[in-house]
């Protein structure tokens, strides 16, 4: 490649992050990317210019200093006054809904605005889409990267190593290159260098935009974009009568601006991530499935789940590291239900399979399931049953009698109290690993514990003994890092308390006396906080008139439906009080991953007696917004570390959708203080 297509497809890149099947605007006859009569240059520095004084047009609202260099995608003329960057990722589905809305802004301002790309996957698959779509770049230029953009977004829940390959060989380019891209996470510092800056700016979740460093979170309406670039294009404008070049506007406006997020709105809570380097103690009962010998030097006990989607789809890495590193592993099966509906009865089929015949059983049974995953259901687990040559009615009686409650109770709390509460979590020789990750970020963990593990053999350790030996000394609770300040302790002690006021006339259930009253920050588009509302009315119906349930709203940055869903809520609690709350919260929580302001009205009128106008009248002004930021700063000026679903039980915290059993030593405990 040329170094004048090179520059060409780099300016191309720009809305990797928002069209699905199509550019953003008009592609010219050369499928170059750029707008027809676009200026094409590229950009040297950071496009900030001198620091400096704040210009005056630039005005009172915050500003965040983002820098443009060459080295993003961009996609408008370089001296377009309005320059919107946007962090986003192919896995996202927001920043896929944003698509029509980032069209019609090129419609509408056409050479007046420039988008600027910035890759920050954060959601399993996401990373590797990432590394696929730059591979292509790398190879075929703007041509081939939009090709492998469009089977990205078109195909977005089937982000596979195996489909990024396909796809690859479908465009056109080495698809064996792209594999090893993924594989070995080529692409990562230009990824990390995006996700670092989007840290520092403030853009936790995606999509984020920063229009001349203003922030708008979320695929928020296109009249919010416009309200932003109206404006900017007036202190544009400004700024050039006053001799500023065109080319110069974004520098301008950014100069005195903030080089990070103080100077934006209020920070949410600071996101905190597990300590990588950390050991745990997961123990094993020793009658767990495996596969792998009893003396593999890396032991990988995989917390996972029948219907998890992404526990299907990180079998083909397992294999892989199976197939690397042989007899050096060994992989233990734990059970994490998650609520799914036939999650019980997949995995009582599955441990019934090893107890009749044996380790091998298990694995055929297990991989039966995966295979299957979408078809799970009571018919089908006694079919699977029968063609596995088992004692069907030996299994049926296993699944009526919750022959291994016990057994899923107590993988479930050694998890959750491990912090890996969802599923796939890992931990390998005891060190966490979160998700559907590629198999690049296994055997970086595998390679370190195998040279542990070797050194421990070495010092006169049988290898049968090396787990247990690599473990002993093993953390018994979440080790995290990063949230700010790191002298601050990183979990609170078990008696440790929260002063958080309650303020007047909250969402509650039960007597204003009760002796333990816990508070629940939670959010509504978050899948955690949905799946512990059985928890919580375990919880009620168990303690009744002895526990008060207060809510609180705490609507993270990278649910953009969230606040508006906790007003919707708040305008329901003021209508129709309690009752007609809890209902509808109920309601918000069975539709988490498909809120709209649309499904709002929709609720509020299955929910019935809610007066619909007002209910609009509410949504439009925002009037519940100040209520809901209240109870978001009441968690941030707290002190405590904490994302959502959040309880402080009588001020103690107890974080995560956590089992029942852990709610109820906590709550135990402050009962018998009265």
């Amino acid at each position: 490649m040329n170094k004048t297509s090179s520059l060409i497809a780099i300016l191309i890149a720009s809305v990797g992050g928002f069209a699905v099947g199509h550019m953003v605007g008009k592609r010219s006859a050369d499928d170059t990317g750029t707008s027809k009569g676009a200026a094409v240059a590229v950009l040297e520095g950071d496009g900030l210019g001198e620091r400096g004084e704040a210009h005056p047009e630039a005005g009172d609202v915050p500003r965040i200093r983002v820098p443009v260099t060459k080295d993003q995608p961009i996609r408008g003329p370089v001296d377009a006054p309005v320059t919107i960057v946007a962090f986003s990722e192919f896995r996202c589905p927001f920043c896929n809904r944003v698509n029509p809305t980032i069209e019609q802004l090129f419609k509408d301002y056409g050479d007046n605005i420039r988008l600027v790309f910035r890759n920050t996957p954060f959601q399993p698959g996401a990373q590797g889409a990432s590394n696929a779509a730059l591979e292509a770049f790398e190879q075929g230029g703007s041509e081939a990267f939009w090709k492998m953009h469009d089977k990205l977004f078109a195909n977005q829940s089937q982000l596979t190593p195996e489909n990024f390959v396909k796809w690859a060989q479908e465009i056109g380019i080495d698809a064996e290159k792209v594999r090893e891209a993924v594989a070995n996470d080529k692409h990562a510092d230009k990824i990390n260098a995006d996700k670092a800056l989007g840290a520092k700016v403030g853009a936790r979740g995606t999509p984020n935009f920063f229009i001349n460093g203003r922030q708008l979170v979320g695929a928020q309406p296109v009249e919010r974009f416009k309200e932003i670039i109206d404006d900017e294009l007036k202190r544009a404008e400004a700024l050039m009568k006053k001799g500023i070049e065109r080319k110069d506007v974004y520098a301008a406006l950014l100069r005195g601006a903030s080089d990070g997020a103080a100077a934006a709105e209020p920070s949410r809570p600071a996101a905190q991530r597990p300590d990588p380097a950390a050991v745990y103690k997961v123990e094993l009962a020793g009658d767990e499935p495996q596969r792998g010998p009893n003396d593999a030097l890396v032991t990988i006990v995989a917390v996972s789940n029948f219907q998890c989607g992404f526990c299907n789809r990180v079998l083909p890495t397992l294999k892989q590291i199976e197939e690397t590193y042989g007899k050096d592993v060994r992989i233990v099966w734990w059970n994490n239900l998650l609520r799914f509906p036939h999650a019980a009865a997949a995995a009582t089929l599955a441990l019934e399979a090893k107890a009749q015949k044996g380790d091998a059983k298990f694995w055929e049974v297990h991989d039966v399931l995966f295979e299957n995953q979408r078809s799970i259901n009571p018919e089908n687990i006694e079919k699977w049953a029968k063609e596995a040559g088992l004692d069907v009615a030996k299994v049926k009686s296993a699944i009526e009698t919750n022959k291994y409650d016990a057994v899923f109770k107590d993988q479930m709390a050694k998890a959750s109290r491990l912090g890996a509460g969802g599923t796939p979590a890992f931990f390998i020789n005891g060190r966490f690993l979160s998700g559907a990750q590629p198999f690049a970020s296994f055997k970086s963990v595998i390679d370190e514990e195998l040279a542990r593990a070797k050194k421990i053999v070495e010092s006169g350790v049988p290898r049968a003994r090396v787990y247990a030996e690599a473990i002993k000394d093993g953390a018994t609770s979440p080790k995290l890092i990063g949230g700010g300040d790191a002298q601050r302790p990183q979990q609170p002690a078990a008696d440790q308390r929260y002063e958080i006021p309650i303020p007047a006339g909250a969402p509650a259930i039960g007597p204003a006396n009760a002796p333990v009253v816990i508070q629940m920050f939670s959010d509504y588009q978050c899948p955690f906080c949905a799946r512990v509302l059985p928890t919580v009315d375990q919880i009620i119906d168990t303690y009744k008139n002895k526990v008060r349930l207060v809510w609180r709203d705490l609507p993270l940055d990278f649910h953009p439906q969230a606040n508006p869903a906790a007003q919707a809520a708040r305008e329901v609690y003021r209508q129709g009080g309690n009752d007609k709350f809890w209902a509808y919260n109920k309601l918000l929580f069975q539709n988490y991953n498909q809120l709209s302001r649309e499904k709002f009205e929709e609720l509020a009128q299955q929910l019935g007696g809610v007066n619909m106008n007002e209910f609009r009248k509410a949504l439009d002004s925002e009037r519940h917004k100040p209520a809901v930021d209240a109870d978001y700063q009441a968690a941030r000026n707290s002190g405590a570390r904490i994302g959502t679903p959040a309880f402080f039980i009588n001020g103690r915290l107890v974080s995560g959708a956590q089992p029942f059993e852990n709610f109820k030593r906590v709550i135990d405990e402050e009962l018998a203080k009265k």
